[in-house]
């Protein structure tokens, strides 16, 4: 029998990549996870903000941070000004705020755009995927591992696994359209 192991922690990593990927696109809610792929110049290297602030929701649409060094203030506000977040950041006695913009009908649109962009790349992953697992199927049919009834039911199996994992991707993709439209 096939072992589906390699093909099913492909999967996941897939789903996985696509909600990292979705935590980037912010919907005018002032989430922390926004800010992940920020890197900050401190101490002569680029570090994620995680490691120099702690990041706070203050309301809906504000977030504070909060650096546990006051130096790295003014290099914090210039990497959120020089990223295409499209967030504003305002120094202040305690830490720098970051005001998410109510969000246009027209950038609504265009980041839900971005949502079905980031869902095709998945499918395209989860498409080789299923590509990869079928071809290693066949060969071990023409090496006679397996048997060609065991080929179909093995067919069938793999079916099963990307019909869920798309499943769970356009589930995926749907919540994140409905938050950027709503």
């Amino acid at each position: 029998m096939y072992n589906f192991s390699d093909c099913k922690v492909a999967l996941k990593d897939i789903e996985e990549w696509l909600a990292k990927e979705y935590t980037f696109i912010h919907t005018g809610r002032a989430t922390p996870a926004v800010l992940d792929g920020l890197k900050i110049e401190s101490y002569g290297q680029f570090q994620p903000i995680k490691n120099l602030a702690t990041v706070s929701v203050q309301d809906a649409r504000t977030l504070l941070i909060s650096p546990w060094d006051k130096g790295v203030v003014k290099a914090i506000e210039k990497a959120i000004g020089a990223s295409d977040l499209g967030l504003s950041a305002a120094v202040g006695d305690s830490g720098i705020r970051v005001s998410f913009p109510e969000l246009s009908g027209e950038r609504r649109q265009a980041l839900a755009k971005v949502v079905k962009e980031k869902m095709e790349e998945a499918r395209i992953s989860v498409r080789k995927e299923r590509e990869r697992v079928w071809n290693d199927i066949q060969k071990q049919e023409d090496d006679s591992v397996i048997g060609k009834d065991e080929k179909f039911t093995l067919k069938d199996e793999l079916q099963k696994l990307i019909d869920e994992t798309n499943k769970r991707l356009e589930a995926l993709a749907e919540q994140k359209a409905k938050n950027i439209l709503e």
